[in-house]
């Protein structure tokens, strides 16, 4: 099926400055808070996109912060916190890293963005190649979205056909063929995608029969994590489906790692399932919050990726690829992923019996590394979400309420535990309310 206007369904935005009956903590965001005025009066809507504070839980999380360092963060008006979203998933390793700053100052010291590339490009791209599984050469740019767009090109030089089928209402970007909300952008823009259903197969199977011949490729995720709803790992064999698929029908299959990149397996997230795709792509946690993306291919790909004209000014820039060699380097030799592994079993084993003990039913989703929780009870607003979730910034542990969070290599077993009697304090006051 076509994917249809976003104008038609626009998703309305839970709106955190209309949760009532909470006491203003106005006195510890007053920094915050007027810095938040200064920018309303030069920036539209003060801080926009992702960070807005509409997601957040009102006089109850800061607008700004200030520095940050391991897994705690601090805010404009010193107050601190154990953080749970990493900047939203880049910080893999902990903030201001020691091994990443000192590659990042290092490459610095010589160079960052020149006419042309520094030896670390190619350094990069053959880490990446001997790291994945399928992969026969990268390339790079800056965000996530640069990256799904150029595979989708990529994907449609190598077929010759102009469709590209992904699952409905998935987040890839804000790019106009997958903008969540479509405001400012043309339908048309939208005319080469056609949706089908994550984990099902046959709903994939049904579009290939009807427009097989003209899908260039199939983008996924490697598990559901859109906001405002639980995640939702692959069923039975769904991403093995959608590779056979792809084969028999001679589609690109596309895996977009930007969110989920080095937290399962070092070889791409798809792995986990054993599942190889054609074109892999990353972003966030690739430089431990350097400003890198990539996109890694099979061989059978590399003269489409040379067809297609895609550049940016900043795209090598030197510093944050030496930044993603050591956070790989890092990653391996302290086998980070098996250790956020551990820190997010024992978070969320940890949240479900103090909920329990308190009282509260809530649901833990998505693995154990890139989690997310929701209240059983919680109706359409998440007022029950965004009660506990500025309590817990209260008591000093930053969990976003619509977002799932991210668990970091610089979490320890004593961080959890702090923050999970945080997380008891705000099941106490859910439980209070409601």
């Amino acid at each position: 099926m076509p994917i249809a206007s976003r104008r038609s369904h626009q998703t309305v935005q839970p709106q955190g400055h209309e949760l009532m009956g909470l006491p203003n903590n106005d006195s510890r965001h007053r920094n915050s808070r007027a810095l938040f005025e200064r920018a309303e009066r030069v920036i539209p809507g003060g801080i926009y996109g992702h960070q807005t504070p509409q997601m957040l839980t009102r006089d109850r999380f800061p607008f700004f912060l200030a520095d940050a360092e391991g897994c705690r963060i601090r805010d404009v008006d010193g107050n601190e916190y154990i953080d749970f979203l990493c900047g939203f998933g880049p910080v893999v390793l902990g903030y201001r890293h020691a091994k990443v700053e000192e590659a990042a100052e290092r490459q610095r010291r010589q160079c960052d963005t020149m006419n042309l590339p520094a030896p670390v490009m190619v350094e990069l791209a053959e880490r990446l190649v001997s790291v994945t599984p399928g992969a026969a050469w990268s390339v790079f740019a800056k965000n996530g979205g640069d990256v799904t767009t150029w595979a989708l090109a990529v994907a449609r030089e190598a077929t010759g056909r102009d469709l590209v089928a992904m699952v409905d209402h998935t987040y890839h970007g804000t790019a106009g063929w997958c903008n969540p909300f479509g405001n400012g952008f043309p339908d048309g823009e939208r005319a080469g995608m056609r949706a089908f259903q994550w984990n099902d197969a046959a709903s994939l199977r049904a579009l290939i029969d009807r427009e097989g011949a003209s899908i260039a490729a199939v983008i996924v995720t490697p598990f559901r994590h859109e906001a405002f709803e639980d995640s939702q790992l692959p069923a039975n064999e769904f991403l093995s489906d959608v590779r056979r698929i792809c084969d028999e029908n001679g589609s690109v299959m596309i895996v977009d790692d930007v969110r989920a990149g080095f937290r399962i397996d070092i070889g791409g997230s798809t792995q986990r399932w054993g599942v190889t795709p054609d074109l892999l792509v990353y972003s966030k946690a690739l430089a431990n919050g350097y400003p890198l993306s990539a996109m890694i291919g099979a061989d059978a790909l590399r003269d489409a990726a040379r067809a297609v004209f895609v550049t940016g000014t900043t795209f090598t820039q030197a510093v944050p690829i030496a930044a993603a060699l050591a956070t790989l380097e890092e990653l391996e030799r302290t086998d980070g992923i098996a250790h956020m592994d551990r820190m997010g079993r024992r978070l969320c084993d940890g949240l479900l019996e103090r909920a329990t003990a308190v009282g509260v039913e809530v649901r833990l989703s998505g693995p154990p590394s890139i989690p997310y929780m929701s209240f059983v009870d919680d109706e359409s607003d998440f007022a029950r979400s965004k009660l506990w979730a500025g309590a817990c910034a209260d008591a000093g542990a930053f969990f976003h309420p619509l977002h799932n969070w991210f668990i970091s290599v610089a979490h320890a077993e004593t961080d959890i535990d702090e923050a999970l009697d945080a997380a008891e304090r705000g099941f106490s006051d859910v439980r209070a309310a409601f």
